[in-house]
């Protein structure tokens, strides 16, 4: 399981011109989930989503997570980050989940998100989504569980 991590002072996004999520300050995740992920993947990946220091301490260290400045998190299913890019000029995705069973892993995801913290948002599965945001830093990691 993949989980691409910004670091943003607002994020939200849309689907036909909906908003159906939307964060202040707090954490972006896109998500690509691989073929052989299962619900502890998702458990650990949440796990670093929640727990991952990325935010600046009073000595302006990246010392706090999401949970400790009670930020937001806004998850988005996106497929393409499980895309094989290694040969040639066009992304395989023979490594990413089928995506009924990827619907089903997201949702389990983003229950026990729910179920764990308090301010969650979420992108739509299979929906052609608007995402839009201010990266703050700009911070991004890549986590791979």
């Amino acid at each position: 399981m993949i989980g691409l991590i910004q670091r943003v002072s607002w994020a939200k996004v849309e689907v036909e011109e909906q908003l159906i999520g939307q964060i202040e300050q707090g954490i972006l995740v896109l998500i690509g989930m691989e073929k052989n992920d299962q619900h502890a993947q998702a458990d650990k990946l949440l796990h670093k989503l929640l727990n991952y220091r990325i935010f600046a301490d009073n000595d302006d260290k990246m010392n706090l997570s999401v949970k400790d400045i009670n930020g937001g998190l806004l998850l988005v299913p996106q497929f393409t980050l499980a895309a094989n890019t290694k040969k040639g000029l066009r992304p395989s995705f023979s490594s990413a989940k089928i995506p009924s069973e990827a619907e089903v892993l997201f949702h389990y995801l983003l229950n026990q998100a729910h179920s764990q913290y308090t301010q969650v948002a979420a992108g739509q599965f299979g929906a052609n989504m608007k995402v839009s945001l201010l990266n703050d830093g700009p911070v991004t990691f890549s986590i791979t569980v």
